[in-house]
């Protein structure tokens, strides 16, 4: 019920709501992303950690992130276990010139 109530929530806030009924409810929106991301890929949460921090498929996770949410590259790089923040900038701003990352199986 919970996470409904937030689903709807997500769409529905405004100029009227408080920053932690937006942070609470964005927050919750990234969550399900990542773990939509996760699912169509195969992956499971544990391989995060294990896997590169320019990996292709966490910068697509992240690129998507970005696109949908507000949430910020800090939390973006630690939910994504690829470092700082600015690495994380810098794969969203600069994607051709990771010629040096490739994704593992």
């Amino acid at each position: 019920m919970r996470k409904e109530l937030l689903a709807w929530a997500t769409e529905r806030v405004g100029p009227n709501h408080y920053g932690a009924e937006r942070r609470e409810s964005g927050q919750e929106k990234a969550q399900r992303i990542v773990g939509e991301e996760l699912k169509r890929v195969g992956r499971e949460e544990r391989e995060l950690a294990r896997r590169r921090k320019g990996d292709e498929e966490k910068v697509r996770v992240a690129q998507r992130l970005r696109r949908e949410t507000t949430m910020t590259l800090a939390w973006t790089a630690q939910r994504l276990k690829v470092g700082s923040w600015t690495y994380v900038s810098n794969l969203l701003n600069h994607p051709t010139e990771r010629p040096y990352v490739k994704s593992e199986d």
